[in-house]
């Protein structure tokens, strides 16, 4: 139960409804147990009245005894009646209050999950797979939702009826009571035992049923590739295995609570053979009525479902609180990239010293000059925190405000670190990256990412249309700018030609566009933005040179007045650089302008050199 501790939040959140609704439980109980009262009545009176008919056999006044008897009964269904009447309105409140209540919480589960995954650092992702991120914030929210409702309302209400139905069977004979009530023991023993069978198996299922879906993500999401090997079969073979492993877990356990209903429905029907007997003993010493063995049996008939329920309830709470755990897990992991306390002013308008004292993780502070440059990278080194991978070592650069820089390096060379550390999605491990002169990690987060406009290697567009896919570069933009950048993008023409133009609805991941169209609309994108720096990672790579040529000459008037870094193994000599700087193992190994490198004769060279002579061939 300490899982299920976490949700005590949201019960405070919605007391209302929750203690509205133990009251409600309470009343339809209360009006419940009224009625084996109200029957029993009715019983001794027929017994009664039985014997006063047959003494009046042959006179007159024998239809005035049978006449009176049946209106009596009349009198006594009207009463069972209406309190049924009642039970049902309170349980019908009962639902509108706690089971209300469980679907809040539900939604509130699923929010706050789904708004801390986006607040993760990128490491926490390539940790985890996406399947078993989907499935805790479906399946095992949909399971703890069970304890929130059902398990708690039929808990609640047989916790009432229990309390209500003993203290009216004490109140009758205490022996009785005693004796109808021995199994109990028993079956809470059982419940404890198989309480713990559930919990195990719980777990495992959950974590199988995780699988199960990052198996089908991954699957549907490479179907390309999966179609392109001719994988269809190992893959359903693949599947079929997991899905084997994970219907063996769930009939393990189905047979225990085979094993459980039986046993408990038993141990119930136990209690009536006793209540029988031993009410028909006090009976016959003159202790009870005829009709309180009936008000027993109703009352045990009445605890029937409650105590059944029981284990049901057991199971629910199992498994919610193996799915809490779950869910527990990942909502503990703190982000590892925050914003700064007290960042809301944007960083332009913070007052800095002349000097910075900057903190690394893993060095002991030290000063940063004050600069009024764009970006400064002050021997900056980083080493991926999942993989221990060295990504860069002792880089150094600086950007003034509307300098462009290109950064040229083999695949691996680290060019992409630059960039996923600029917009911070890791954390420098030394050095610092300044933005006007201020520490990185010194800027709101949110606003120094809204400042850039970046075009990642890997381009992403969303299950939407493209106009959507470029309006969430800027969700406030017009549908004329969206269609000017597409131009600078050169897609224009391409998306009008589509069945349905700019509302084309692109697919997952935009599977109905080819590489290089993705790359433009994600072009487009960034520079709806208007950012004030521009990152472009190698997102020309699957255009032709055509087209690569005409986004270029936009591409130099759009980002004429603003501060650039273009990442790529090319060399366009369409645009010009104020500095160029050729990366290998992480390590700059040549730095300065085009003319510069050419004279070194070295990596840039030689791929200029490769380049032009690839130009001139085709």
């Amino acid at each position: 139960m300490q899982h299920l501790f976490y949700l005590n939040k949201y019960f405070f959140k919605y007391r209302k409804r929750l203690l509205l609704g133990i009251l409600f439980i309470f009343v339809s109980n209360f009006f419940q147990s009224l009625q084996p009262q109200m029957i029993r009545q009715a019983l001794d009176l027929v017994v009664e009245n039985i014997a006063m008919y047959h003494m009046y056999d042959g006179f007159e006044l024998q239809t005035d005894v049978f006449n009176h008897l049946g209106k009596t009964l009349l009198y006594f269904g009207v009463v069972v009646f209406i309190l049924a009447l009642l039970m049902g309105s309170f349980l019908f409140l009962v639902r509108q209050t706690i089971i209300v209540m469980s679907r809040l919480v539900e939604f509130d589960l699923r929010t706050e999950i789904f708004q801390h995954y986006e607040d993760l650092h990128l490491a926490f992702y390539k940790k985890n797979s996406t399947g078993d991120l989907m499935a805790r914030v479906m399946e095992d929210v949909s399971k703890v939702r069970m304890y929130l409702g059902p398990a708690i309302l039929y808990g609640i209400n047989l916790v009432s009826l229990f309390t209500l139905v003993i203290i009216s069977m004490l109140r009758v004979n205490v022996t009785l009571t005693l004796w109808s009530l021995l199994p109990l023991p028993i079956l809470s023993i059982s419940i404890y035992y198989v309480s713990s069978l559930i919990s195990k198996n719980s777990e495992k299922i959950q974590r199988q049923l995780s699988k199960l879906t990052s198996i089908s993500q991954e699957v549907y999401s490479g179907i390309r590739v999966v179609k392109s090997y001719v994988q269809e079969a190992p893959m359903g073979r693949f599947f079929h295995n997991e899905s084997q492993r994970y219907m063996d877990k769930s009939l393990k356990l189905a047979r225990v609570d085979a094993l459980f209903q039986p046993t408990m429905l038993v141990l119930i029907g136990l209690s009536t053979i006793i209540t029988v007997y031993v009410g028909g003993v006090q009976v016959s010493k003159g202790n009870i009525t005829t009709g309180n063995i009936a008000e027993f049996i109703i009352y045990v008939n009445m605890l029937t479902w409650p105590v059944t329920s029981l284990g049901w309830i057991s199971s629910l709470i199992q498994q919610a609180a193996a799915s809490q755990k779950r869910i527990n897990e990942f909502l503990e992991i703190k982000p590892e990239i925050v914003s700064p306390v007290g960042s809301g002013q944007s960083s332009s308008t913070v007052n800095k010293s002349s000097a910075q004292l900057v903190s690394s993780p893993h060095h002991t502070s030290y000063l940063i000059p004050h600069t009024s440059s764009a970006i400064v990278f002050d021997n900056v080194s980083f080493t991926y925190p999942d993989t221990g991978i060295v990504a860069l070592r002792n880089i150094s650069f600086e950007l003034q405000p509307g300098q462009k820089l290109a950064i040229i390096g083999r695949t691996g060379s680290g060019k992409s670190t630059i960039a996923d550390l600029l917009v911070r999605l890791y954390d420098v491990t030394e050095g610092a990256i300044l933005v006007e002169g201020v520490d990185i990690r010194q800027h709101d987060l949110s606003r120094l990412r809204q400042r850039i406009g970046y075009v990642p290697q890997d381009v992403f567009l969303f299950s939407d249309s493209v106009s959507n896919n470029v309006r969430f570069g800027r969700p406030d933009a017009s549908q004329e700018m969206v269609e000017t950048f597409t131009k600078h993008a050169a897609i224009y023409d391409e998306i009008a030609e589509l069945p349905e133009g700019f509302e084309t609805v692109v697919g997952e991941r935009g599977v109905t566009l080819s590489g290089g169209q993705k790359q433009r609309v994600s072009i487009a994108r960034a520079l709806v933005k208007q950012p004030d720096i521009v990152l472009l990672d190698d997102c020309l790579s699957a255009v032709d040179t055509n087209t690569e040529k005409q986004i270029l000459s936009y591409l130099g008037g759009d980002i004429a007045d603003k501060t650039a870094i273009i990442i790529t193994h090319r060399i366009y000599s369409l645009l010009e650089f104020d500095k160029i700087i050729v990366l290998g193992d992480g390590r700059i190994l040549e730095e300065g302008t085009h003319l510069e490198l050419l004279q070194n004769r070295g990596y840039y060279w030689e791929q200029y050199e490769k380049q032009r002579v690839e130009e001139v061939d085709n």
